[in-house]
C-alpha cells in the first residue's frame, strides 16, 4: 500500500522534527548539539560529524555555514558533512555550500515505508540463500567484504562504527547477511533509537553477480518484521537510483531528495 501525498507531508514533518531537529547521537561516543540555527552531530576519531538540520534564510545562511566550518575545522576534523534536503531553506543553500568549499555527493531519494504493511511481505530468501544475523566482529568483516564488492570502495570508518554499536549499544542496530553457502553476497542493517517512530534502513548492497534475484527485497522484509516486533511504525531509506524502483514497488513513498555536501580540510 502506497502512502498518499497528504500523509507523506505529515510524515515528512514528523521526520524533520524527530530525526533531524530532535536527533539523538548515532553512536556510543557521539553527541548532538543545537548551536543557534543548526543541529549538528559531533564525534571523535572515525565517527560521523556533520549538520543534520538547519533553520536558515538568505540573510543568515552564509554566516552559519562559515560558523560550522570554523567549528569543525577548529576541532581538527578532516571532514564533515552537511546533510541537505530539497525542502531546506533557503532554496539556494546548496549553491551557498558549494561556494564555501563543500562538494556534493550523488543525490539520494528520501523514502519511507509503513512497517505495518512491509512486515506482511514474504521474508524467505531466494533459493540457495540463507540469512545470518550479525552479532560479532567476524560478521562485520563479512559485511565489509560485501560493501567493498557492492559499492566499489572500502569503508574502515563504517567498520569501526558498526563494531562500536554492537559492543556498546546492541539495541540500536540489527545487521544481517545474505549467504550463498559460506560466501556473503549481500548485507544490510537497521539502525534505531528507543522510543523513536523511525528506523533507518542502511546498506542493502548486493555483489554484482547476485543482483536481480530478490535478495534486496528479502532483506527489506526481514528488517521490517524486526521493526514491527519493536513497535516502530516507519522505516526510512536514503535510496540510490538502483534501490528506488524496488522500494517503490514495495510501497515506499517519496519524502524528497537529500544530497550530502562534504567539506574537507585538505580541499580547503
Amino acid at each position: 500500500m502506497t502512502i498518499d501525498l497528504d500523509e507523506l507531508m505529515k510524515v515528512r514533518a514528523h521526520f524533520d522534527a524527530e530525526v533531524r531537529e530532535g536527533a539523538q547521537a548515532d553512536g556510543p561516543h557521539a553527541t548532538v548539539e543545537r548551536a543557534g540555527a543548526v543541529v549538528r552531530a559531533v564525534a571523535p576519531a572515525l565517527g560521523w560529524n556533520g549538520v543534520l538540520w538547519s533553520d536558515l534564510d538568505e540573510g543568515t545562511a552564509d554566516a552559519e555555514i562559515a560558523a560550522q566550518v570554523a567549528f569543525f575545522a577548529g576541532r581538527g576534523c578532516p571532514e564533515f558533512e552537511w546533510k541537505l534536503y530539497d525542502h531546506d531553506r533557503p532554496a539556494d543553500l546548496g549553491d551557498r555550500l558549494r561556494a564555501a568549499g563543500f562538494v556534493p555527493e550523488p543525490p539520494e531519494t528520501l523514502m519511507v515505508g509503513l512497517v505495518s504493511e512491509l512486515a506482511k511481505l514474504p521474508v524467505e530468501p531466494p533459493e540457495g540463500i540463507t540469512l545470518r544475523v550479525v552479532t560479532d566482529e567476524a560478521g562485520v568483516d563479512l559485511m565489509m567484504r560485501v560493501h567493498t564488492r557492492a559499492f566499489g570502495r572500502e569503508r574502515p570508518r563504517l567498520r569501526e562504527q558498526l563494531l562500536d554499536k554492537l559492543r556498546e549499544e546492541p539495541e540500536t542496530i540489527a545487521a544481517v547477511l545474505a549467504m550463498a553457502g559460506d560466501t556473503p553476497v549481500s548485507a544490510a542493517r537497521m539502525e534505531m533509537r528507543p522510543g523513536l517512530a523511525f528506523a533507518g534502513l542502511w546498506g542493502g548492497g548486493t555483489i554484482p553477480e547476485w543482483r536481480g534475484r530478490g535478495i534486496y527485497r528479502s532483506l527489506v522484509a526481514h528488517r521490517a518484521r524486526l521493526a514491527a516486533e519493536l513497535g516502530i511504525p516507519y522505516v526510512q531509506v536514503d535510496a540510490s537510483d538502483d534501490s528506488r524502483p524496488i522500494l517503490e514497488r514495495l510501497g515506499f513513498g517519496i519524502l524528497g531528495v537529500t544530497v550530502p555536501y562534504t567539506w574537507t580540510a585538505a580541499a580547503s
